[in-house]
């Protein structure tokens, strides 16, 4: 067998290798001569995706209501329905109003339900007095908004009104917890429309 002594061409060399990356190149060179404006639309989607615009007073205000924190002022039978309205039956949880606290000074919601009579009247208010502002007062049931059945009764006292300021009253005797619900959302359309930073009147 006699071997073919011819030169075979390379088919690797470097100078095809140079030769195709050089074609290549000069391909890119004369199609991408034009500058490519660079897209800034993300921009403006990322500001609105990520941006709300909305007035001070409302951000305070919606984050008030979303997160209001009662005190218990439980002096009768109406406290009963009170104690129930915070079970998994109604609920009150979905309001960010499921922690009663202890104390009126981690409190801005007193809520009042039950007979209030003159001698309980000093404590109530003191408990009012050491809430931090802003604070709100609901009177839940007949007793508590005008004495009820005991109006007339000389240790009564004929509505919480009389003591302190009051924002929602809830009638019934006893209002049922679905009432105590409605009063809230109340409370919480008036927190809501509330002015946080009113200019002083010069005296």
């Amino acid at each position: 067998m006699e071997l073919n002594n011819q030169p075979q061409p390379e088919v690797y060399s470097d100078k095809i290798l140079d030769k195709t990356e050089g074609e290549g190149i000069d391909f890119v060179k004369q199609q991408h001569q034009i500058q490519i404006e660079d897209p800034d639309s993300w921009q403006n989607e990322e500001a609105n995706h990520n941006f709300i615009l909305a007035s001070a007073d409302a951000l305070i205000n919606w984050s008030r209501a979303s997160s209001v924190w009662p005190v218990n002022a439980g002096l009768a039978c109406c406290a009963f329905e009170m104690i129930s309205t915070a079970s998994s039956r109604f609920d009150i949880s979905r309001f960010g109003m499921e922690i009663f606290r202890p104390s009126p000074r981690q409190a801005d919601l007193l809520i009042v339900n039950g007979t209030l009579t003159w001698k309980m009247a000093p404590q109530l208010k003191r408990i009012y007095e050491q809430m931090a502002e802003p604070k709100y007062v609901i009177a839940m049931g007949s007793c508590a908004i005008s004495g009820g059945l005991f109006r007339n009764s000389y240790a009564v006292v004929p509505g919480v009104n009389k003591i302190i300021p009051v924002d929602v009253y809830i009638p019934g005797c006893p209002p049922r917890p679905e009432a105590l619900l409605y009063g809230i959302q109340m409370l919480h359309k008036k927190i809501k429309k509330q002015k946080n930073f009113e200019k002083r009147k010069s005296a």
